[in-house]
């Protein structure tokens, strides 16, 4: 119950929240005052300016924010000056329909920043193309329409300045929650009773959640010059609080072994239940963490780890003693990952508790945040290199341009009402780059449509009150706006009735804009299905081939960094991190394309068996990689190991001649055995190899067996 209740509250302080009461507050106002004024109408058209320009307001820094609603701006008022003329005329209307739709939709080459920009642009064409304006009244309202825009971007812009934290915080503690189920998922692989192979699936699946968090938190953290920059103890807390974060996630993937071989060896001692039980401990810690900073409050700790860690070093150094045959050095491995947890727990505990804060404002300076956040490049070169059917972005936009002609044709014709836009409307909603998410887009605004349509006459039949119906409006806005981004059929079951009751408001009745709104998405649903499977079909296995270049060129350069400490050489440890999370960007996007696959036609799910072996192999490549980094950055610089380094060598040459069969490249009898580098190491003297090197020599042994199973399920794909 209690858990229930956090997660109730959690909401509530959510960005998805907070999300949705500024949209609605943004779009809703206008209308509000202009009615208490007596201009009505004159509040829907600022209100319709509002709503185009919220689709800009996603996520991200203040400044890409403020630039892209400015840029939205002035583009819906040069489209609304356009289409207030061309709906003057039904083929010059169809004509613009078609050319905006392209050309907008291709400014998703850009972004989704960009992308959402064309979106804003698109709705106004829509909302425009039925609106009965007389020619010279289309200037003024194209400016009441961009002062509405306006009015939203200044709101969203002092919204922000009040709380220039609050983002931050939201992002920081959705991330916490999602390493938390990360690793409760890890935990299940030391209980005997759970499936292996069907965990990895959850794990990979959760791996994407965590990865898109901590992008979107690294946009926020790194590219805010005021958060990285400012000698504030608040804005060094999210800071180090990431860092470390970020830092424990690969504590996480790092432990990882052969479970099957180590529930058969140790299960029987208990020590497997203990290992998951104290991991599930970490993860309720996070939970109270991540609740605390979307509360904006100080976290308390929930239990002593170090006690449960002392508990847990006695059992395992009894597992040794008693049985002298059998090795714990697998469980001392794990356990130092597991104190290195506890180590990040009590340091994140530490910021919010300690009195220093001026020690807090000292955070490393020497790491260099801006190479951590992506960058986007605007040149206009990139639009036009797009412009050809090797390009997505290109075979998309032409779609929706060609299925919005049809459903501007079909909604002319066959539209019950005057409002024909919904049409477009859902067209433009449920049509996205790739098959399977168009598909669940369809499906989602289809069952959405009607389940909220019944809700909304149930409303309006039962709750006559004027009052009640517009308190019941703006909370239906609030949960629209507020699910758009984490359950779109929620959204529009919310939409719906937000849809109707205002309808009402406005005296155009109930049942039959219910019926128009059903055929209408009926219509528009039926268009977009068809089309996302007949006209320029995005598969995924035709992005599975770059998406795994991507991988193992990640691989690689991880591996390169980790044969450079084997060498002797100092790595820098912001150099470390750059390829980690490299790794992990690239993972993530490999197991999102395989969870889209799924959801596509039997007949499209090419090579999907062998594409999930290569997911779960990558995975567990990632963590013994993540495991042995970690050893040698605890260790810092060693003295190189020749037989180490020939093994981190074969692995790298394996993944090299992986990436040019993928390029199409040949590989001739005389190049299929690695080479590996034979010039004489600093040390020539053998050295003695201990207990923590002789793990790390296993581990390097098995990620060469892992390499050449990735190289022979990468054969596979390839066939």
């Amino acid at each position: 119950m209690q858990s229930h209740k956090r997660e109730i509250k959690s909401f509530f302080y959510s960005q998805y929240f907070s999300d949705g009461l500024r949209m609605t507050i943004g779009i809703i106002t206008p209308a509000l005052v202009m009615m208490q004024l007596g201009h009505f109408d004159l509040g829907l058209t600022l209100s319709l300016g509002a709503l185009c320009i919220c689709t800009i307001d996603g996520p991200g820094p203040i400044s890409h924010k403020r630039n892209a609603m400015a840029a939205g701006n002035g583009i819906m008022l040069a489209v609304a000056l356009i289409t207030g003329y061309a709906r003057l005329n039904v083929i010059t209307l169809g004509i613009e329909i078609t050319a905006f739709s392209f050309l907008f939709s291709m400014l998703i080459v850009y972004g989704n920043r960009a992308a959402s920009v064309g979106t804003s642009a698109i709705l106004v064409m829509i909302f425009m193309m039925d609106k009965a304006v007389p020619p010279a009244e289309v200037p003024v309202f194209s400016l009441t329409i961009l002062a509405g825009g306006v009015w939203y971007m200044l709101f969203s812009l002092v919204f922000f300045g009040i709380r220039p934290y609050r983002a931050a915080q939201q992002t920081l503690g959705e991330n916490v929650a999602d390493i938390a189920d990360f690793l409760r998922i890890k935990a299940d692989f030391y209980v005997q009773k759970t499936d292996v192979d069907e965990n990895y699936k959850k794990l990979v699946m959760q791996q994407i959640q965590v990865s898109n968090h901590q992008d979107a938190v690294r946009e926020i953290l790194f590219k805010s010059r005021i958060l990285v920059k400012e000698s504030t103890a608040a804005s060094r807390i999210l800071l180090l609080t990431f860092i470390d974060l970020v830092d424990m996630f690969e504590q996480i993937m790092a432990t990882h072994y052969d479970y099957n071989y180590i529930r058969e060896k140790f299960e029987s001692t208990g020590v497997l239940s203990e290992i998951a039980d104290f991991l599930h401990h970490v993860a309720d810690d996070l939970d109270n963490i991540g609740y605390a900073i979307l509360a904006n409050t100080r976290p308390e700790k929930l239990s002593n780890l170090e006690l449960r860690l002392e508990h847990l070093k006695n059992r395992i150094d009894s597992i040794g003693a008693d049985d002298k045959e059998t090795s714990n050095l697998v469980l001392k491995k794990i356990l130092i990952n597991l104190r290195d947890l506890s180590k990040s727990i009590a340091n994140i505990y530490k910021y919010y508790h300690s009195k220093a804060s001026d020690s807090l404002v000292q955070s490393p300076t020497n790491i260099e945040y801006s190479k951590f956040a992506n960058s986007q490049d605007y040149a206009p070169h990139i639009f036009w290199d797009n412009l050809t059917f090797k390009s997505g972005a290109f075979k998309h936009a032409l779609r929706v341009a060609l299925v919005c002609l049809v459903g501007f044709i079909m909604a002319k014709n066959f539209s019950l009402g005057g409002h024909s836009y919904w049409v477009l409307l859902t067209i433009i909603v449920i049509l996205k780059p790739g098959f399977s998410l168009s598909k669940q887009r369809n499906y989602q605004r289809l069952i959405g449509t009607i389940a909220g349509g019944a809700i909304g006459i149930l409303i309006l039949n039962f709750i006559p009150g004027k009052t009640a119906q517009f308190v019941i409006l703006v909370v239906l806005m609030i949960g629209t706006y507020s699910f758009l981004r984490i359950n779109y059929i929620v959204a529009v079951i919310l939409m719906t009735p937000y849809v109707l009751i205002l309808f009402k408001f406005l005296g155009l009745g109930t049942i039959n804009v219910f019926q128009e709104r059903v055929i209408d998405t009926l219509i528009g649903s039926g268009i977009a299905f068809l089309a996302s499977y007949l006209i320029f079909p995005t598969w995924e296995f035709q992005q599975v081939n770059e998406t795994l270049k991507s991988v193992i060129t990640a691989n690689i350069n991880y591996l390169q960094k980790i044969s450079e400490s084997i060498s002797g050489k100092a790595v820098e440890l912001t150099e470390y991190k750059l390829t980690r999370k490299d790794i992990y960007v690239n993972s993530a996007n490999l197991s999102a394309i395989f969870d889209r696959m799924t959801s596509e036609p039997k007949s499209k799910q090419k090579n999907v068996k062998d594409l999930h072996k290569f997911v779960v192999l990558n995975h567990i490549f990632a963590s013994y990689a993540a495991n042995i980094a970690s050893a040698l950055i605890r260790s810092g610089q060693v003295a190189p190991h020749k037989d180490m380094l020939k093994l981190v060598k074969k692995s790298i040459a394996v993944l090299k001649d992986t990436n040019r069969k993928l390029s199409g490249e040949s590989i001739t009898p005389a190049n299929t055995m690695p080479k590996t580098d034979t010039s004489p190491l600093p040390d020539a003297e053998p050295i003695p190899l201990t207990a923590d090197d002789m793990l790390m020599k296993d581990q390097l042994g098995f990620i060469n067996k892992i390499t050449v199973d990735i190289a022979k399920i990468t054969d596979n794909i390839l066939r």
